[in-house]
């Protein structure tokens, strides 16, 4: 999890909203530590000045998955990366398509390949 610049590690419930209003633009999102759940993460997404957070989550066979929208059929992914990047398409059981990665700003290096940012800017322009 460390390795991706959206990671925010065990901030606050409320320190990634003010993060993600500081954006202030619909589609940013950063991924957080649950405070209720240990080994559970909160992805948070910015929609129309209000943060949505979904629990993301490791499966016992390995997989990762997320909590969608009720009736949406659960998905597994291989890499947390894989769901971040099926998450940026519309329609698929959150409230907005994520466009605007969240940057930690301790995570200042980063290759593009591995889905890491260089530079140290609070939000990225280009999706993971």
């Amino acid at each position: 999890m460390d390795v991706l610049p959206i990671y925010h590690g065990g901030i606050t419930r409320e320190a990634g909203e003010q993060l993600l209003l500081a954006a202030g633009t619909d589609g940013s999102y950063l991924l957080r530590d649950s405070e209720s759940i240990p080994g559970v993460y909160c992805l948070c997404v910015l929609h129309q000045g209000y943060v949505y957070t979904y629990r993301v989550s490791k499966t016992e066979t390995g997989s990762w998955s997320a909590e969608t929208a009720p009736g949406v059929h659960r998905r597994l992914f291989r890499k947390v990366h894989n769901l971040i990047s099926a998450f940026q398409k519309p329609d698929q059981g959150i409230v907005t398509p994520l466009k605007h990665p969240v940057v930690n700003h301790a995570k200042a290096k980063y290759s593009p390949g591995t889905h890491q940012v260089e530079g140290a800017s609070a939000v990225a322009d280009q999706s993971l």
